[in-house]
Formats: structure tokens, C-alpha cells, sequence
């Protein structure tokens, strides 16, 4: 039955099914968190703990990172500690994703931020809505995406993000739109001395 139920569906359906499934997932994991964590306070870890931005001129290399509908390309990074990269980062989806650098505790924080924007109306399935983005922003103190570590791209977009890495740090790299996480858009980032 639900075979046939895909094969009646269009494919902006199908597109659209595609996007709804996984953020209705990260919602019901989300919730479980929270009612598991207790106060569902927000979380931050100092940046200091996974790196620090910098300027182009201290990249010692530059890495090329495409991101797909639930991957990432490449899947998993290799640095040494304290080296300086510039990261240039392409959407090659069809959704909005976005390239995020930190711990896996900060990703399950920025999750909750991420799945506000989507209420808010910030985070469409294939745009960003900065009018709702600036709206939020003025509510609530978050809603432009602007931190220091991450990106957020439409689909065909491109951005730069340069990271100065520390020494000892248990690091990934994800997408925490709604869904894409849990989906498999999440590499980890290996330092080496």
C-alpha cells in the first residue's frame, strides 16, 4: 500500500515529503531531549574549546566542502592542531543546508535554535527568509545565523568560513537544519600533532 501511495504522489510532493519526514523526526528527538535534559536550557560551549575564526592570509590550505541532501562531500576531515583553514563551502542540494563547526553538544544546542528559525519562518525548504530572519533577530537575540563557525546557504550558493583549530578537541562538522543531522549530514574532524 504505501508503495502505490508514492507512486500517485507528484514529484513536488515527493520533494516535499523528503524535507517534512526528517524534520518531523528531529522534532520528536529534540522533545525527547528535552524532557530527558530536565530544564531544556540552552547550551553553549566557549569557542575557544573548538577554535577560533581568522583571515584568509593564515589559511595554510584551503578545503573545498560541497554539501548534498543529507551529505556532506567530504565526509569526514583531517587537520593538525592549531592549523589555520580556509573552507570554501558550496550547496549543491536542493534544500537549504548549513556547514556548522563544533562539538557534538553544541550541535544538539544549535538544533533548538535551528528548529526555531524553521517556526519562524526563517528557514524555508529551498530559501532563507531574512526578513524573518531580521524579525526573529529583533524578538528573540538569534535568527540571523551569524556565528563565527557557521554558514547557512540556499541551494547553488557559495560562502567562505575560515577556522584557526585547537589542540585537543573532539570536533564534527553538520548541518543542524531540522532533520539533516539525524539524516547523515554530520563528519567528524580528526587533529593530529
Amino acid at each position: 500500500m504505501y508503495r502505490n501511495f508514492l507512486d500517485i504522489m507528484s514529484h513536488n510532493q515527493k520533494r516535499m515529503l523528503s524535507f517534512v519526514a526528517p524534520a518531523i523526526l528531529a522534532v520528536s528527538l529534540i522533545n525527547i531531549e528535552s524532557l530527558a535534559a530536565g530544564s531544556g536550557e540552552h547550551v553553549h560551549e566557549n569557542f575557544q574549546n573548538i577554535g577560533s575564526p581568522n583571515k584568509n592570509s593564515k589559511a595554510i590550505r584551503t578545503v573545498k566542502m560541497t554539501m548534498f541532501d543529507n551529505y556532506f562531500l567530504p565526509k569526514s576531515l583531517i587537520f593538525k592542531e592549531g592549523e589555520t583553514v580556509r573552507f570554501i563551502i558550496k550547496n549543491s542540494g536542493e534544500f537549504v543546508h548549513e556547514f556548522n563547526i563544533g562539538t557534538t553538544k553544541m550541535h544538539k544546542s544549535h538544533a533548538r535554535e535551528m528548529l526555531m528559525m524553521r517556526e519562524h519562518g526563517v528557514i524555508e525548504p529551498d530559501r532563507i527568509n531574512w526578513d524573518a530572519a531580521k524579525s526573529m533577530q529583533e524578538q528573540m537575540g538569534h535568527g540571523m545565523h551569524n556565528e563565527p563557525n557557521s554558514v547557512l546557504l540556499e541551494p547553488g550558493k557559495k560562502a567562505e568560513l575560515v577556522w584557526t583549530f585547537p589542540k585537543h578537541a573532539d570536533l564534527e562538522f553538520a548541518c543542524n537544519v531540522p532533520g539533516h543531522y539525524e539524516s547523515g549530514m554530520v563528519g567528524k574532524i580528526k587533529l593530529s600533532h
